[in-house]
């Protein structure tokens, strides 16, 4: 890589780091307002370790900015990610005292908006480290977004470019380019959690509680201020919001953009919105439905726990209301399956994301009117756009790695001593960014502080390289990559 591009990638990296180290002062602030000083001095280091790492990265002052290259972003965005939960593992370590191991575990379940966690006792956590892990997924967040609009297409892993609507005046205006775009995506961004603050403190949370909870469920995250997760709160309010705010935080931000810019319906009128929205509302019904016949909930009751639990998994949030793991084994098997879906393209949210079975399921239709009339000419099209062979040769080559990741990590997990329930699904909820696996391990009742520390650092590369989407990691460890 040309030192050009070094010395411009470590003045970045300083000035994450910098940001990193102001954003502890929010936690700082929380311990003075609840009179907590006792962990003060844990921030306190921690910002200036990490002040002093980014300083000493931009030392040598503002490089001329050189024209990156598409290989230096996939370094950026892969070294950045790592750096950052490096040091925003600190304060944990100083605060409870656990190993480095469960800390960076933790940050990075948090940075990549996964919500796994080896953290208990959190209804009576230091309020400066319950908001520390809330913080990290907002600011995961909103940098996954900007990757997503910004990176990804450059990979073609994105989607991005089937969601960009070629005949409207706005489409030129929302490139992934756009610096007008990316401010207000951090505005909506901002407006949507302020929002989400409002409902949950008028639902029946504390300021304390929403602000937390608002934080981690439009980044689509999963972090709780109380061991029973979401199933703290018994009122029914609270639990409707939460399933609107993780529905916002799973649509496409770039849509957003577009609505604010007057195009009122671009998100109605998109086909990865509806179908998102179509597929939660049927799954809804089917679900509280059955659970109402086979448990003593009315069908008001189940339609809801379902709605919660399952708009959580799909969007790949990870909260929950109760253990839906003791519904049987159907239920068991539906939500692994759901695991996998994720929400929109350009969103928060992690997993497959709706539009590639959307993809998937055209191309099928396709080939089965191909194999009826062989003669004729099926065009093959989603939302509008022709779908070509580089879309179709993406979709292939990142489903393909996808599935492989989760089942070399599962298999990692194996030899390390993990049951095969705790070992697949724990692989597939840290790949997919979904927080609980299933089992009485690592499933919505339980967390991952008692399983190896070769196994967490197994799932903490899997949540890496799901958040990142596979291929910005692996193209680092390919030799092609590291020619001139």
């Amino acid at each position: 890589m040309p030192l050009p591009a070094l010395h411009f990638i470590a003045f970045i990296l300083g000035v994450f780091l910098i940001t990193l180290a102001v954003s502890m002062v929010n936690p700082m602030a929380t311990l003075l307002l609840y009179d907590r000083s006792d962990d003060l001095e844990s921030f306190v280091w921690s910002s200036l370790i990490a002040l002093c790492a980014g300083t000493a990265l931009i030392a040598r002052g503002m490089p001329e900015a050189p024209q990156l290259r598409a290989r230096d972003m996939y370094f950026l965005t892969t070294v950045s990610w790592v750096i950052v939960c490096a040091f925003a593992a600190l304060p944990m370590v100083f605060i409870r005292h656990i190993s480095y191991t469960d800390a960076f575990f933790e940050t990075m379940s948090g940075i990549t908006t996964t919500g796994s966690t080896v953290l208990t006792g959190l209804d009576s956590a230091s309020p400066g480290l319950l908001i520390w892990r809330s913080l990290l997924h907002w600011l995961g967040g909103i940098g996954f977004i900007g990757m997503a609009v910004a990176i990804l297409p450059l990979l073609r892993v994105g989607g991005m470019r089937l969601f960009q609507t070629e005949s409207s005046d706005w489409s030129d205006k929302v490139t992934p380019r756009s610096h007008v775009a990316a401010k207000m995506i951090l505005v909506i961004y901002l407006g949507l959690t302020a929002l989400a603050t409002v409902a949950l403190w008028a639902a029946g949370m504390t300021p304390f509680e929403a602000i937390n909870h608002s934080m981690s469920l439009i980044s689509t995250g999963g972090f709780s201020t109380s061991d029973a997760s979401l199933g703290h709160w018994r009122q029914p309010a609270v639990h409707w919001v939460a399933v609107v705010v993780m529905i916002l935080g799973s649509l496409p931000f770039t849509l957003y953009v577009a609505t604010l810019r007057g195009h009122r319906r671009a998100l109605l009128k998109d086909h990865q919105v509806r179908g998102f929205l179509g597929f939660l509302v049927v799954v809804w019904v089917a679900v509280g439905t059955w659970l109402c016949l086979h448990s003593d909930l009315s069908w008001t009751d189940a339609f809801r726990i379902v709605a919660v639990n399952v708009t959580s998994v799909v969007t790949t949030t990870g909260i929950a209301v109760g253990d839906y793991t003791l519904w049987g084994s159907f239920a068991v098997l539906l939500f692994f399956y759901l695991t996998f879906i994720g929400g929109c393209s350009g969103s928060t949210a992690g997993g497959l994301k709706i539009f590639r079975f959307q993809v998937a399921a055209s191309l099928l239709v396709s080939s089965l009117k191909q194999l009826i009339h062989p003669r004729a000419m099926i065009s093959k099209k989603y939302n509008g756009h022709p779908i070509d062979e580089e879309i179709v040769r993406s979709l292939l080559t990142f489903s393909f790695f996808f599935s492989f990741t989760i089942a070399m990590i599962a298999l990692g997990l194996s030899l390390v001593g993990l049951d095969w329930t705790t070992a697949l699904s724990g692989a597939a909820t840290a790949v997919c960014n979904v927080g609980p696996g299933l089992g009485t391990v690592i499933g919505p009742a339980g967390n991952f502080s008692s399983i190896p520390d070769a196994a967490k650092w197994l799932l903490t590369i899997g949540m890496l390289l799901g958040r990142l989407e596979i291929l910005t990691v692996l193209v680092l460890v390919s030799p092609a990559f590291w020619r001139f």
